[in-house]
């Protein structure tokens, strides 16, 4: 049972949303914290960039089909499923939800979580830091492009949509990537000397935007909206989409004929998405307003891949100790 206890982080993240829910910040209290989130964003990607050596990026290439499996597998195959819960009725589905899903559907993979149930499964390490890397640059570019072109489709957004996200990733991610990434020979240095304070400051980061962001759902009705039945339509749908991209990665990396360290990468890096990433997103595309309902399928999905993957991941390591055990003999003979 100690594997389906949710993660701390987790656990705070629930705090913040009932504290937003008790006590959502009004007036000049939301006007302070709405700039302090952008604040937050700003230094967040920033930070980012700093943090990404380019050595992670070229160091992996050499596997460059196993990258682009990923690739494929997080900015084309999430987005058709997505298209597919965008087809479900409304009756079922509420629209808003189907926003949620979808941009959940559109987003980067993640890097802390990727390259650790990798290194758990005794994969390819500098396969998953390259493939987890370069999912997180192009999300900065696909996703926005992806969300003007499907989310506004699909969900009727209104028209301007694709110009204000891009407008909005390159002025609040893109620019303080790139300039946290440029500077990284000076400053590359102090980052990797205080990285758990840094990612305690990046988890800061999606609190204060987390709350930010449901102060003013909440304010504007989102209980009103999102039943019991809403979430367990939303637990269900994460359920069935990260099983299906696991079930189509793991049999693709087969057929590939992967080794099974590649196939770890392709199942782990492929089959997530980034809360780190997807949060502050959220923030510099959509209204306060609709932030806390986009992002309540991203809180949920992140904690059943968390659950989930970590199972998967003690499975390979069991199968590859197996193969290096069954290897002893013939080595010693």
């Amino acid at each position: 049972m100690f594997r389906f206890r949710p993660d701390s982080f987790t656990l705070i993240l629930i705090a913040t949303v009932a504290m937003a829910s008790l006590l959502p910040c009004r007036g000049q209290a939301a006007i302070f914290f709405g700039w302090a989130t952008t604040a937050a964003i700003v230094l967040l990607f920033f930070m980012h960039g700093a943090k990404l050596s380019r050595q992670a990026i070229l160091g992996g290439f050499a596997v460059w089909r196993l990258h682009l499996a990923t690739l494929s597998s997080t900015f084309v195959l999430f987005p058709l499923l997505g298209l597919a819960v965008a087809m479900l009725p409304d009756s079922l589905v509420d629209p808003g939800i189907k926003m949620g899903m979808m941009f959940l559907c559109i987003l980067p993979s993640t890097v802390q979580s990727s390259i650790a149930f990798t290194a758990m499964a005794r994969g390819n390490v500098p396969a998953a830091v390259c493939s987890a890397s370069l999912s997180n640059v192009a999300g900065i570019f696909l996703t926005p492009l992806l969300a003007g072109v499907l989310i506004h489709s699909q969900m009727n957004v209104a028209d301007g949509f694709l110009l204000k996200a891009i407008q909005s990733i390159a002025m609040k991610l893109l620019a303080p990537f790139i300039i946290g990434h440029l500077m990284r020979p000076w400053i590359g240095g102090f980052v990797d000397r205080h990285r758990i304070f840094l990612g305690r400051l990046d988890r800061g980061s999606i609190l204060l935007v987390v709350y930010t962001a449901f102060s003013a759902a909440v304010i504007d009705g989102l209980w009103h909206r999102v039943s019991g039945f809403d979430l367990a339509v939303i637990a269900g749908l994460s359920i069935a989409l990260l099983a299906i991209v696991l079930v189509i990665t793991t049999m693709g990396a087969r057929i590939a004929g992967l080794s099974i360290e590649d196939e770890t990468v392709l199942v782990f890096c492929g089959s997530k998405k980034s809360l780190a990433s997807g949060v502050p997103m959220a923030g510099a595309l959509f209204a306060p307003a609709q932030v806390g309902l986009i992002i309540l399928p991203l809180m949920v999905f992140h904690q059943i891949q968390l659950i989930v993957c970590a199972a998967i991941a003690q499975h390979y390591a069991r199968r590859v100790e197996q193969v290096i055990r069954d290897l002893e003999p013939s080595t010693l003979s």
